[in-house]
């Protein structure tokens, strides 16, 4: 039997294929484009050519994505009052703009002002909407839709089933965009100004991640022209995490945007060694910025000579005291070491310069520049302000202990500055034995030195892990622009995880921004949080538990094993199911679980690696599951991941992690006890 013409869905099918069409018009009127005739040199004709394949990237028709995901159609047109008798608009919303051959539009970015009811509007507050349509897909395929009629009062509102399906559907490969799917607690922190930085506190499965991704692709909409200029940049924990996370931005047709790690951020010096939890502690102690900077400013020494100038046949003094004043002047105003050093010679050579008018010269500025490149100048500086090396500075004060003594008096106690003084001094820069913390004072010393270079926006992932002075790091990156921090205390697991947000904002910079709570869970299943929450009176007490809101609880197992020959059926089992499948365990157990995968003939990826339908199980040390997902995890010996860790706490709030990686279902397999922890409060 054939379909109706007047079929909804076929005319939703109708517009999705006329969409494409247009979408592939649009990128073929930017290939087609001849700059030949428009660029004055080959710089500009670079750039724009440039310009023009990154415009071309972004138009990319992904075949397997949808190209719009919902429909609204206004009661009236936006910011008009409703004539009698008149229509309002529809407005298709997708992941980006397309419009037709005349230019009118097809698609609505879902970034777009018109758009945001999509997201927000309600039966209790309809939002001048008469109707919103979700679409369902399979693949890129338009297979089903759904109404709600928010401005009928006869209509009760209900859960949207299609929504429910696109949160809970089994995933294999990169993390992929929520577009079609935030709620409007989140949208709300999306559309959140530029100006500002806001600070999400949000538990596992509520979608930070996202939601800290979603508000780049927004700001880069709505400021594209300033962030152009000053950059974005998204900071993640680790490399396996950005690879997670990659996708996301450029699905949404935003190719510009940087990745790091802290660590990449303050790649001075190759990192070489280790340092113990302790040492570790004090180095990242943002009293380590005061011993810094005391001993940086200790270079500079008042001078005690005076500077004589010989031009032809006249030579100009300027005095010791006069001098003195100049370098006082310089280190009252503040500035970077580094800016002041450069600013000296030519003060000195305004000193001059005075006298020589006052003998009646007529010195111009060209006079000034060559004396503040005379040599008793350029001698003078190098005596009172000498460069200063900012590698070199940390060197001496983890080698010397009698610099660092003479800096730290007062800061540090006797115990913390043997905490961070090396064992064994380093002859040099080059054959030192460079921590992680070190590479950051490192880069803490450079900045007292030089400016680092700020951008528009940074984001900032998994912030609860960061040190003091690794705040102050990411916080240098932007301190003319803005942030977007992400994190959940309770997943701190680092000997100085973050305590309160409050105090890292002020580590950051950033003591004015807006903190925000997400406790709605929508990745993680009921009984799989529930379980995992156990834990938290006890790695963060006062926290707000995730709730979640699926209505499909997920599967829910703890299994007592006698080996690993079972965990390795447990994830047998687990394959059977659709999506990816993750196991994780101790950082020590590894090995020996990969072994025995290998000898049941049961392919599996490393973290970070793309899973495919032929090979869906990742084998993921604890260390390096804190934000990665997978549709099904089984987790090997909960008490082996706690004493992994140095700290009982620290590792209860590593084994939080692990158990809460589940999408739709979570086995716990154990030979050996559980902790304790996990059986203090009943499973609901």
């Amino acid at each position: 039997m054939s379909t109706p013409v007047d079929d909804p869905l076929s005319r939703e099918r109708s517009h999705l294929a006329a969409s494409r069409s247009a979408l592939r018009a649009m990128r073929e009127d930017v290939e087609a484009l001849d700059i030949s005739d428009v660029t004055a040199n080959w710089v500009n004709a670079e750039v724009l050519a440039h310009q023009i394949e990154e415009r071309i990237k972004a138009l990319a028709d992904l075949s397997d994505t949808p190209l719009f995901f919902g429909r609204l159609d206004y009661l009236r047109a936006p910011g008009a009052e409703q004539a009698e008798g008149a229509e309002g608009e529809r407005f298709y919303i997708g992941r980006r703009h397309v419009h037709d051959h005349d230019g009118d539009p097809m698609v609505i970015d879902w970034r777009a002002p018109v758009s945001q009811p999509f997201y927000r509007a309600s039966k209790k507050d309809p939002m001048d909407i008469a109707l919103r349509r979700r679409f369902g897909y399979t693949g890129g395929d338009l297979t089903a839709y759904e109404d709600e009629h928010l401005s009928d009062p006869g209509e009760a509102a209900r859960t949207s089933k299609l929504l429910q399906q696109e949160i809970e559907r089994p995933r294999v490969g990169p993390m992929r965009d929520i577009v079609a799917t935030i709620q409007p607690e989140q949208d709300e922190i999306v559309r959140s100004g530029l100006s500002g930085t806001v600070c999400v506190q949000g538990g596992p499965g509520t979608g930070k991640t996202a939601v800290g991704l979603h508000r780049v692709a927004y700001l880069l909409y709505a400021h594209r022209e300033r962030l152009a200029r000053t950059g974005t940049l998204v900071i993640g924990p680790n490399r396996s995490f950005l690879h997670y996370i990659e996708q996301v931005l450029p699905a949404l047709g935003e190719l510009t945007v940087q990745q790091a790690t802290v660590e990449d951020l303050v790649a001075h010096v190759e990192i070489k060694g280790t340092d113990d939890a302790t040492t570790a502690v004090v180095k990242g102690d943002a009293r380590m910025a005061q011993v810094l900077r005391r001993a940086l400013y200790s270079h500079v020494t008042m001078p005690t000579e005076p500077v004589v100038v010989v031009r032809g046949s006249r030579r100009w003094r300027v005095a010791a005291y006069e001098l003195e004043d100049i370098v006082r002047e310089l280190l009252d105003r503040d500035i970077r070491y580094g800016a002041a050093r450069e600013a000296l010679p030519q003060r000195i050579a305004h000193a001059v310069l005075v006298q020589m008018e006052r003998s009646g010269e007529a010195p111009d500025d060209r006079v000034q520049d060559a004396v503040a490149r005379n040599s008793a100048v350029k001698a003078a500086v190098k005596q009172v302000w000498p460069a200063v090396d900012p590698a070199k500075l940390v060197l001496r004060l983890l080698s010397d202990a009698d610099f660092l003594a003479e800096h730290a008096e007062g800061i540090l106690d006797e115990e913390e500055q043997k905490a961070v003084l090396w064992a064994r001094p380093a002859r040099s820069v080059r054959s030192a034995k460079w921590s992680a913390a070190d590479a950051v004072l490192i880069d803490e010393a450079t900045d007292l030195i030089q400016r680092t270079h700020s951008l528009g926006h940074v984001v900032l992932d998994e912030a609860q892990d960061l040190s003091p002075m690794q705040y102050r790091a990411v916080g240098r990156r932007c301190t003319t622009g803005s942030a977007t921090v992400l994190g959940d205390l309770a997943q701190g697991t680092t000997p100085w995880a973050t305590r309160s947000w409050q105090e890292a904002l002020a580590h950051l910079g950033k003591t004015d921004a807006m903190v925000e709570e997400l406790t709605a869970g929508f990745r993680v299943p009921t009984d799989v949080i529930t379980y995992a929450s156990r834990l938290l009176p006890h790695i963060a007490p006062g926290l707000t538990p995730v709730v979640s809101i699926r209505e499909n609880p997920g599967r829910f197992e703890v299994r007592e094993v006698t080996g690993i020959a079972d965990v390795v059926d447990a994830c047998r089992a687990s394959l059977r199911h659709e999506g990816s499948t993750g196991l994780i365990a101790a950082d020590a157990r590894v090995p020996e679980l990969a072994a025995a995968l290998a000898e049941a003939g049961i392919p599996y990826l490393g973290p970070g690696e793309e899973t495919t339908q032929e090979t869906r199980l990742t084998l993921v040390p604890a260390s390096l599951a804190k934000g990665l997902e997978y549709d099904y995890v089984v987790l090997d010996e909960p008490q082996a991941v706690v004493d992994g860790e140095p700290d009982e706490r620290t590792g209860l709030r590593r084994l939080y992690v692990a158990l809460t990686r589940a999408v739709s279902g979570l086995v716990v397999t154990h030979a050996a006890g559980l902790p304790p922890q996990l059986a203090s409060t009943p499973l609901r």
